[in-house]
């Protein structure tokens, strides 16, 4: 509440994720993005021989009181609007090299009354998304979420994501609104997860989420499911037939170019 109306304050984002909070929003704030970069993105590098991230990414999730002040992303001292005033529940991605100069800039609207406005909005930075992230189709950087993978991608997926799970699909509902598919799943086992989202024979069925032009319909059979968690929840990575992947991870295997072991039934 002391912040002047036209003063800027300065601070840095380190966390891997996380959340801002601004209550009666006043001036500016600038966030500067300089994260260090979550243990996944270092073991990920670690698998024989993968070359370090070659960018960072950065999502921000408006909350839904979000009011009193448009957030820009601020690239080589351009300035480009990711979030109006009163934004609509979308979340906001874009990327950049290490050698690049980003930051946040959240500025404050002015308002001829006292009410209370909050500019809250949650964040994600991360170095280990590849060249096909779990993003909304909001996202330039989702351009190929909807390519199937090829050989090299699923045996690298199922070394790197957030969850691995064996399963099938019991529907498929589409969100217009928020442009997103989610994929109920029938789960037969847990082979890695990050957080506790999916338990094998459990209820509810565990659910995961694509961009809805993908085009996702529900079918027979078992799959193998690899993603990522975005804001909590599952994005779908690769989704491999098992017996296709059976097929696959054993061909590397006899070839020695599989980048991690993992159970095969």
């Amino acid at each position: 509440l002391s912040q002047e109306a036209g003063s800027v304050e300065q601070l840095s984002l380190h966390c891997a994720e996380g959340s801002l909070e601004w209550l009666y929003p006043t001036g500016a704030l600038r966030l500067r993005l300089a994260p260090r970069l979550p243990p996944a993105s270092a073991s990920a590098a670690a698998v024989k021989g993968r070359t370090p991230p070659q960018h960072i990414t950065a999502c921000v999730k408006p909350a839904g009181t979000f009011r009193g002040a448009q957030l820009y992303l601020e690239r080589e001292g351009m300035l480009e609007l990711l979030l109006p005033e009163v934004p609509r529940p979308r979340v906001r991605c874009f990327s950049w090299s290490p050698r690049e100069k980003v930051a946040l800039f959240l500025q404050a609207t002015p308002h001829p009354d006292i009410s209370r406005r909050i500019a809250a909005f949650r964040y994600e930075l991360r170095g280990d998304w590849l060249a096909r992230p779990p993003l909304p189709a909001a996202s330039p950087a989702a351009e190929g979420a909807c390519r199937p993978c090829n050989d090299s991608e699923l045996l690298m997926a199922i070394c790197t994501s957030d969850f691995v799970i064996r399963g099938s699909i019991r529907s498929v509902s589409n969100d217009a609104e928020l442009q997103e598919s989610v994929i109920g799943v029938s789960v037969g086992r847990v082979h890695r997860q990050k957080f506790p989202l999916f338990q094998a024979g459990g209820s509810p069925a565990g659910s995961i989420r694509t961009p809805l032009r993908c085009g996702v319909k529900p079918g027979p059979g078992t799959f193998l499911f690899t993603g990522w968690l975005h804001f909590g929840e599952a994005w779908l990575s690769c989704a491999p037939r098992y017996r296709d992947f059976q097929r696959i991870y054993q061909g590397a295997r006899r070839a020695r170019q599989n980048p991690c072991e993992f159970p095969v039934d």
